[in-house]
């Protein structure tokens, strides 16, 4: 009765909230309440949900004030040099934008850590597709492809765990996993391509004055400009207004805005920036404390890597420090603090209502029921396949449960089984991890729910581009684990 209820619950709430019949937030609380009332649970419900959400509260208040601290840099314009630069370099080519976002996404992910990557992916990114009208849900789409397919290197989290949890050297476990690295970041920089060029023909079939091929581009009129202004994005940006296809008033030279041969926007004054976040005549700019506002956020960064306090409270001193200075009056504070509240609200409400899933799976017994039932089921002549049946099953299961659950409940009794079969205990470590990609698009991911709040992208649509390309890039990586080797067969 658990393993239904616990396959049923996650089923009924992947189907609310990816045909958006209710939010990420209202489907985390209702689902597993009424699951877990007709589990047995009761009263005790409560408690369960509590007891939970105790280890929410730190990654709850790391990823408020993250959001405070980096969206007060973007308003103070600390980023407008390097959106500038990525669009020289890149041009307006949505296809370039996209893959140097999976780029720059799997460089930052060599911290390990997906918080600071989602931030930094963003925080750069973001007003780059607002700009160019481009959808920022192939922004989360491609950062989380990035992300999930670096997440197996050995400070990450999960290594380690499988490492631990079978008594083995995390390098005997990661090394032979290198070309299945390569190949699934292979994937992932195609998947970005393809989906850059999908950007470029839409945009181009709702503007084809502005977005036709860039070398036979002609010069075009404001008024020309008016007339093609269309939402393509699932995103929004605070004061953004639209204005035309990139989501940006035009270059404008006299009365004539122009391209250059390059594609790119010619504009010296800036104005393609007008009325957007980047708006270089926004109120909140503070160009005099430039080099203030850089040195505190490298400063901060040097300290979240290090790790040597811990991170909610970097941030907690990082946003105090930069309101005060950037914005002395008490009046000003509190408009910052109120500006960036609707984005805090989204995710730290998501954060405390993932409480209730992860409360009702564990305290009802339902994540080890369903992890017994899983194992139960592979018949015996499938032994020989144990690690490749690992690699699949990693796929779904560490979505639905923490990577804790999974190596340390559900691993270990996988291991022993294919053991049996003369399936060694790496090949089983190794497999286990080709499931990443997946596992960090899962709403129970903290990191995940941070970058879809400050994409202002919804979950459901998020997942409906996401899940289908991190499971190809899972497959991949167990495949080619499976030719080289490092994950055989009995």
């Amino acid at each position: 009765m658990l393993v239904l209820l616990g396959f049923a619950m996650i089923a009924v709430f992947m189907v609310l909230i990816m045909t958006k019949k209710l939010t990420p937030v209202l489907a985390l609380i209702i689902v597993p309440t009424v699951f877990g009332l007709f589990a047995g649970a009761g009263l005790g419900i409560g408690d369960m949900v509590l007891e939970s959400m105790k280890s929410m509260t730190s990654t709850a208040a790391l990823l408020m004030f993250a959001i405070i601290y980096f969206g007060l840099m973007i308003d103070v314009g600390l980023f407008d040099p390097l959106v500038k630069f990525i669009l020289r370099k890149l041009g307006n080519d949505p296809a370039k934008v996209v893959l140097g976002t999976a780029i720059l996404a799997a460089a930052v992910s060599l911290d390990g850590d997906g918080s600071t990557t989602f931030i930094l992916t963003t925080a750069a990114m973001l007003p780059v597709y607002l700009r160019l009208k481009m959808s920022p849900v192939v922004l989360t789409c491609v950062a989380g492809l990035a992300n999930g397919t670096m997440n197996i290197l050995p400070w990450g989290g999960p290594t380690a765990r499988a490492a631990t949890a079978l008594h083995l050297d995390v390098n005997d476990v990661f090394v032979p996993m290198i070309p299945s690295l390569i190949a699934g970041l292979v994937v992932v920089f195609g998947f970005a391509w393809l989906l850059g060029l999908q950007e470029r023909n839409r945009l181009r079939a709702i503007a084809p004055e502005i977005w036709g091929t860039p070398d036979t581009a002609e010069p075009f009129t404001a008024e020309k400009f008016d007339g093609g202004a269309s939402d393509g994005g699932s995103g929004s940006s605070r004061g953004r207004k639209g204005g035309g296809p990139a989501g940006v008033a035009p270059a404008v030279v006299g009365s004539v805005s122009v391209l250059d041969r390059t594609g790119t926007l010619v504009d010296e004054r800036d104005s393609a920036m007008a009325d957007t976040a980047l708006d270089p005549n926004r109120k909140t700019l503070r160009p005099r404390l430039f080099w203030f506002n850089l040195g505190l956020t490298v400063a901060v960064m040097l300290v979240l890597v290090a790790n040597i306090v811990p991170l909610p409270f970097v941030f907690m001193v990082g946003s105090a420090i930069a309101l005060l200075v950037n914005f002395p009056k008490v009046k000003e504070q509190g408009e910052q603090l109120i500006a960036h509240a609707p984005s805090i609200v989204a995710v730290v409400s998501m954060v405390m209502a993932a409480a209730v899933l992860t409360g009702v799976l564990k305290g009802t017994g339902m994540v080890e029921a369903m992890s017994a039932w899983l194992v139960q089921i592979i018949p015996t002549s499938m032994g020989p396949f144990m690690a490749v049946i690992t690699g699949v099953l990693s796929i779904p299961m560490t979505f639905f449960m923490s990577n804790d659950a999974f190596y340390f409940g559900v691993l270990p009794v996988l291991s022993e089984t294919a053991a049996h079969y003369g399936i060694s205990a790496a090949d089983m470590a190794r497999a286990s991890i080709t499931g990443q990609p997946f596992h960090l698009q899962s709403p129970l991911v903290p990191a995940i729910l941070l970058l879809v709040s400050l994409a202002k992208v919804d979950l459901g649509d998020h997942h409906k581009k996401v899940l289908w390309r991190t499971a190809v890039v899972s497959l991949v990586m167990l495949g080619v684990g499976m030719l080289t080797g490092a994950i055989g067969i009995g």
